[in-house]
């Protein structure tokens, strides 16, 4: 497996074009006094499009991401992009961070140096990693799937022949939030002998269609509730995502106003805001990730992975999670699950209900999950010391 340096370095037409575009935006209508109860406000939308174009600068964005080291790979004919951080101290435990939609890797900026450097970060130097983020294929910086049947299971495939294969990990650990904790768990999974544990930050989706409804505690019974009345009132994103992603995408792939319009309202709605976007992301965070999008037209290729996996569910959906595993749940996050659901699919030796935080703790509380982070796979560090 080839195993290259890479660079972030957008060229300059791609940001001119943006710019060019983002002032060519054929403003929609809005309802007086709606806020954003028809979807993303339009008078947020437009100051925030106006500070991407005359304000929001990439390069200084670029020269920071690119203050990481980055690499891609060829993993089984696929271009893989990756961050890989080696970890300061004394045995670093390596562990791969997977990301979700609609982020990024740029998920996992603010936890990298605290997970690799934990002396200089509130923490002791047994507690380093090296750390690996790739960008899920046909996101960021990782080549877009030419081929139907890109799932989880598939994506899972891919992360453990590049840890493995290309990086020489033969033992590691996992951690992931969204798709991140559904690729997790098919690693745990399939490949048990290679994770030493793994730790989520919300318990995979699908698995509210598995339980039988005569065997529910009070508490689950509460969660699938919850969990059915979320998705007829907001899961309609997901629907169009899995059925029709290319209809949606031509839009959003032409317009950065559209694209900006349906993906921030996820990271206010999702997060811990309280309605207010900016007081849990800056705009620059909340642009940065948006012109990953932007630039590497892959809103499309996002996508997909709702396509696949619906179409083409993980043939071991049903079974039970023998690796070691750990939960930060934030009280704001989706749809929380309770402990007792989440010991039905894993095993569970770590559970931790967060005091505050949404969908994306990595960014929302990164100080909360690195100590958790930190605190599930301490007991378990001697069993990843044979790499």
């Amino acid at each position: 497996m080839g195993v290259k340096p890479f660079k972030i370095n957008l060229k300059q037409e791609i940001l001119d074009d943006l710019r060019a575009r983002l002032a060519r935006t054929r403003w929609t209508d809005e309802i007086a006094g709606a806020g954003w109860d028809y979807g993303t406000n339009l008078s947020y939308l437009k100051e925030l499009c106006s500070y991407w174009r005359n304000e929001f600068d990439w390069r200084r964005q670029e020269k920071y991401l690119n203050s990481f080291h980055h690499f891609r790979a060829d993993v089984d004919g696929l271009g893989i992009h990756f961050i890989h951080e080696r970890g300061r101290g004394k045995d670093p435990l390596p562990l791969l961070l997977i990301h979700g939609y609609p982020d990024s890797f740029f998920r996992f900026h603010k936890i990298i140096p605290m997970l690799t450097d934990p002396e200089n970060n509130g923490g002791k130097a047994q507690d380093a990693f090296d750390v690996v983020v790739p960008s899920i294929p046909g996101y960021g910086f990782s080549d877009r799937p030419k081929e139907k049947g890109m799932n989880t299971q598939r994506i899972a495939e891919l992360f453990a022949e590049l840890m493995i294969d290309g990086l020489d990990y033969n033992r590691f650990g996992g951690h992931g939030g969204d798709w991140g904790s559904s690729i997790t768990e098919q690693l745990a999974l399939n490949h048990a002998d290679s994770l030493i544990g793994i730790h989520l930050t919300d318990i995979p989706y699908h698995h509210l269609f598995q339980v039988p409804p005569k065997d529910l505690s009070g508490a689950e019974q509460k969660y699938l509730e919850a969990g059915k009345k979320w998705q007829m009132a907001e899961g309609a994103y997901a629907m169009i995502q899995a059925t029709r992603p290319q209809t949606l995408a031509s839009g959003l792939n032409d317009s950065p106003a559209g694209l900006a319009g349906w993906i921030i309202e996820k990271f206010r709605l999702w997060s811990d805001s309280g309605g207010d976007v900016e007081s849990r992301f800056t705009r620059d965070e909340l642009l940065t990730n948006l012109t990953i999008y932007w630039a590497t037209e892959t809103i499309n290729s996002s996508f997909r992975i709702y396509y696949e996996t619906m179409r083409n569910p993980p043939s071991n959906a049903a079974k039970r999670v023998a690796v070691p595993t750990g939960a930060a749940i934030a009280p704001k996050d989706l749809v929380p699950a309770p402990r007792a659901f989440a010991e039905r699919f894993f095993n569970l030796q770590h559970w931790t209900e967060l005091p505050r935080g949404g969908h994306f703790a990595a960014l929302e509380e990164p100080e909360l999950l690195v100590e958790d982070i930190r605190a599930f796979f301490r007991p378990l560090r001697n069993a990843g010391r044979s790499n």
